[in-house]
């Protein structure tokens, strides 16, 4: 299998690098056991029904920690492969150090801009558990990643669905919007187009059309994630991260003595999502399929 030559990044994707990279990088080092445990009920779902085969060489787009990587490494066994990229050279470094820890001998990882690297390949399945929605030009970036997959190869990623059926996100944004105005100049980076940037169907089956794939299926994927252990925590992680954390630190010390008062405004936003084993709401994402 040809090794993957990163280059480097696209000028339109040099902001959201560096907000993955650094601030966010570390964001999710603080809440991963929450963050990844409801991420990964929608990935699975993903595998669930859309499964690689013993044997194939997969591609993980967007791996961030590596834990979809290894999934699949798991899934293709000894005679496959799994090969992790990431925007992000810190979360490739941590997936190489836990898939070593874990003894997983078919999984490697690259830093990489999909949308100009060279991917390797070919792959006969490319998988991406929200690692897509990101992409300052995503035709171009699965337009890549199709022409590292081998004939007749499959594509299969989750995304958002909208904000209305991501509650526990929306509502967290409209709190936020209603106390502090998202500033129009900045010095942070930006994390790239946004979670909900691949939530229209239309938009989807375009973006992956022009980019040369057929046979495009999207399937509704609802389900229950935890997004906090308790208010205290949920409310901790949608002030770092998602809509609402993007317009604070974007903001950043300008809004900092409004902080107290948006505290408040969440915990009593989000307090219906209580139950005696932590926060629970509905999460809706698109399993998206393509050839």
């Amino acid at each position: 299998m040809a090794e993957i030559a990163s280059g480097r990044p696209t000028p339109e994707n040099a902001e959201a690098t560096g907000a993955w990279d650094g601030p966010l990088f570390e964001r999710f080092v603080r809440f991963r056991d929450t963050l990844v445990a409801g991420l990964a009920v929608h990935g699975e779902e993903a595998l669930r029904r859309h499964p690689p085969a013993p044997g194939q060489r997969v591609l993980d787009v967007g791996c961030g920690f590596g834990d979809l990587t290894c999934r699949l490494a798991g899934l293709v066994g000894p005679a496959g492969e799994a090969v992790g990229v990431d925007v992000a050279p810190r979360f490739v470094e941590a997936a190489r150090a836990e898939a070593v820890a874990a003894s997983v001998a078919n999984a490697r990882f690259a830093a990489a801009d999909v949308q100009v690297a060279d991917l390797g390949g070919p792959y006969d399945h490319a998988y991406s558990r929200f690692g897509t929605m990101f992409f300052a030009g995503p035709v171009a970036a699965l337009r890549n990643v199709r022409s590292a997959l081998v004939p007749g190869g499959r594509l299969v990623m989750v995304v958002w669905r909208t904000r209305t059926d991501n509650a526990w996100l929306y509502r967290a944004q409209q709190i936020v919007e209603d106390l502090v105005e998202r500033p129009a100049e900045y010095d942070e980076p930006t994390c790239g187009p946004g979670p909900f940037s691949m939530a229209d169907a239309d938009t989807v089956s375009d973006i992956l059309l022009h980019a040369g794939f057929t046979a495009v299926g999207l399937e509704r994927f609802d389900a229950p994630i935890r997004c906090g252990h308790d208010l205290d925590e949920a409310v901790d992680i949608v002030m770092a991260l998602g809509p609402a954390g993007e317009i604070l630190r974007l903001a950043g010390e300008r809004a900092a003595h409004r902080h107290d008062e948006v505290r408040a405004a969440l915990r009593e936003g989000m307090a219906e999502f209580q139950t005696p084993e932590g926060l629970f709401a509905t999460s809706s994402t698109w399993i998206v399929t393509a050839a």
